[in-house]
Formats: C-alpha cells, sequence, structure tokens
C-alpha cells in the first residue's frame, strides 16, 4: 500500500529524505534498500507532477569515526571523505534521483546545527551539569537501565564504559506530553506497530539526555555554540541535516517549499524510531519548527539467519550486487524480494536462486515469446 496519506493530495511538493550512513564502513545492502525504497516514491510523486525533493547523504562525526579513522592510519578528514565517495557511488550504480547529497562536514550544515542548538538553548531545553554514567561508543550515547542486560548493551552486547565529565543536557522530559499527542495521529508512524512502539518508550518516562561531549575525549564534532570545551552529541549534529539540506535556517526557499509546505516523509531503519520518532521532533519542537509529516521505518536484512556483520563475512555490499546483476535487476531483487517493514534473510544462494527464477525463466521467459509470437504474426506495431 502507498504510505501516504489523503493529506498528500492537498500538496504538490513532496520531501522525502533517507537517514545519513555512518561512514565508518562500506555501503551495506540494508541501506541500499532504504534509498531504493526513497528512490521509487521520489519518482513516483514527480509521474504525478508534484515538485519532488529527494534527500540522501553520510553522517561523519563521532567516536566511532575518529576511532575507525585512528585504526586505518589515516586523517579523519581523509577517511570521511574517503568513505562519503564510496556512498555517492551508488548514485550512478543503482541509477538514483536525488536532488540532494549532504555531508555532516558541510559548513553549512554545520551552521544550521549551531543555529538548532542555540534556538533550543533560548527555548530553555539546554542545560549544563556534571554527570557520570555508562557509555557504548557503538550506540554513540549514554545507556539507561533499560538498554542493558546482564550489563551489557542490547544493541551491540559490549560492556560500556563509565565516564563523569560535565556536559550540556537537552530536557527531553519537558515533550512527553506533546510527544504522545503527536504520536496520537496514525499518520506520523508507518507500519503502525512502530508507533506503538514510540508511545510506549515515552509513557514509560522521558529521561534528559546528553547532547555534548568534552574536546579532551572527542575532538572530532561540531563545536558547541560559546564553549570551546565540548562538541555536539553526533545525533544532535545528524538530524539537522533533514532541514539543514534545504537551506535553513533561511526559512523561505526550498525550506518554505518543501518541509513548512510540502508533505515531509522519512526513511529509516526499524532500530531507528527512538532518534526519528521521538529525539528529532522534540528537538524540532523545541526550536519552534513543523514536525515530520511521515516516518517509515523498514526492518533489516540478515544473512543466514544472522544479523550482517564483517567478523562473520556474510555482509553483502550492493556495489557488488550490481556488478552480479546489473542495476536494473538489483533493483528489482531488494524491492521484489525483500519485505518493506519486516526482517528479510538475504544470501548469495537466494539472489542467484530469484534472479533466475524470476527475472530469467519468469520475466525473461515471458517477454521472449511474446516478441517471437509479435514477429511471428503481426504485420505492424499495436496501436
Amino acid at each position: 500500500a502507498h504510505p501516504i496519506s489523503n493529506r498528500m493530495s492537498e500538496k504538490k511538493s513532496f520531501y522525502i529524505t533517507t537517514t545519513l550512513p555512518y561512514v565508518n564502513a562500506e555501503p551495506h545492502i540494508g541501506f541500499a534498500l532504504e534509498i531504493l525504497q526513497a528512490d521509487v516514491l521520489a519518482r513516483y510523486h514527480r509521474s504525478q507532477d508534484e515538485d519532488v525533493f529527494f534527500n540522501t547523504g553520510t553522517d561523519e562525526h563521532g567516536q566511532k569515526i575518529l576511532e575507525a579513522a585512528r585504526k586505518a592510519g589515516k586523517e579523519v578528514k581523509e577517511y570521511v571523505d574517503y568513505y562519503a565517495n564510496k556512498f555517492q557511488e551508488l548514485k550512478g550504480a543503482l541509477n538514483l534521483s536525488c536532488d540532494a547529497f549532504i555531508r555532516t562536514t558541510d559548513q553549512k550544515h554545520i551552521k544550521a546545527s549551531q543555529e538548532l542548538w542555540n534556538r533550543c538553548k533560548e527555548n530553555r531545553d539546554i542545560y549544563e551539569k556534571e554527570f557520570e554514567g555508562l557509555y557504548c561508543v557503538g550506540c554513540e550515547r549514554f545507556l539507561t537501565q533499560r538498554d542493558l542486560a546482564d550489563g551489557k548493551c542490547v544493541i551491540h552486547h559490549t560492556e560500556p564504559e563509565s565516564i563523569k565529565e560535565k556536559n550540556w543536557f537537552f530536557k527531553f522530559s519537558n515533550y512527553q506530553d506533546k510527544l504522545l499527542n503527536y504520536l496520537e495521529n496514525p499518520e506520523v508512524v508507518i507500519p503502525d506497530w512502530r508507533r506503538e512502539e514510540a508511545i510506549n518508550f515515552v509513557k514509560e518516562g522521558l529521561e534528559d539526555f546528553s547532547i555534548s561531549r568534552d574536546k579532551n575525549r572527542l575532538s572530532w564534532g561540531v563545536p558547541v555554540p560559546d564553549d570551546n570545551t565540548q562538541v555536539m552529541y553526533v545525533w544532535f549534529d545528524a538530524l539537522t541535516n533533514y532541514i539543514s539540506t534545504l537551506g535553513w535556517p533561511d526559512e523561505e526557499g526550498d525550506f518554505k517549499k518543501f518541509w513548512l509546505e510540502g508533505y515531509t516523509l522519512q526513511l529509516a531503519g526499524k532500530d531507528q524510531v527512538r532518534f526519528q520518532s521521538l529525539i528529532w521532533q522534540a528537538m524540532l519542537m523545541s526550536a519552534g519548527i513543523k514536525n515530520t509529516d511521515t516516518v517509515f521505518y523498514h526492518g533489516f536484512i540478515n544473512s543466514g539467519g544472522q544479523k550482517m556483520s564483517k567478523s562473520l563475512g556474510n555482509v553483502i555490499n550492493p556495489l557488488e550486487l550490481v556488478e552480479k546483476y546489473g542495476t536494473d535487476a538489483t533493483r528489482y531483487l531488494l524491492l521484489r524480494h525483500v519485505h518493506s517493514t519486516e526482517d528479510t534473510d538475504v544470501t548469495w544462494e537466494r539472489l542467484d536462486e530469484w534472479y533466475e527464477a524470476d527475472l530469467v525463466n519468469g520475466l525473461g521467459n515471458l517477454v521472449a515469446r511474446v516478441m517471437q509470437m509479435a514477429s511471428q504474426y503481426l504485420d505492424s506495431p499495436v496501436d
């Protein structure tokens, strides 16, 4: 089913964005799925004579990237430039119709992130305090008890490190009622069970969270306005891309046309609910900016019954898919055989099977027979 409500029919401009993948590794098949879903929706809305702005890009700050660059023996800017180029290769390889590719190291994005910070601070939603907590490098955030199982991060299964430092905090707790009111609208999250997940998280109680890091521990990030000892928490910086790509804080032009007056749709993986539908929406509320109309969450792509990981050697690079099957076949395989909202198991063996059964023996055979009969029985093209 098309995931856009009747409200879309009232508007003639359509804004769609993927999340920004972290540039600490090669492009992943899961992100290829997300960007192809976005591309198809962008193409559909253009076919309806709507003005479309299709955004993607790369998330380039944070501790994981700094550590990955050091491990690779490269300067961090050289490192992120290399991987940003790898993600830009997807545009040609997958025949994408994106209108913008934003990097969080772009100066216009950095200025927009600092402006959003200032607006939230002016609204008294940012304050400073000393804090001691358990920090997961993989998550790039401090964990609460509900993020732990047997003392380990429930996502990365690693023991967090205990860190004590003075940070700036965002008053997330101020937005409990406002977020519940936002989430009452069934159109703001697709599928609906992800909306229920968001509602349940809010009802459990929202805690203020740290939105800065000490420069002595992490130097690679957007500088905090008026505090040269801190850089922004990578998520506070990265989420701002959805509006900085439209030229915000300039409130005219593309921002007015596509964000304020258009229909906004964000695509994300199922593990992003807290960030996209809660933290980002609270940030927008604090800054006095319209909330996202809809966030669509897709499932994960697993391989052989296991989550893809470099250590297991089961990661599938979308550029390898294109090299083996070609662009159109790759688009077909991911859009036809990967479930839109549930997890899907994908292996090279299954890809070969889908390719042979559907494209060669199915559609390919059908087209060959139709053309044979057309050449045999028709004297001229059909009107």
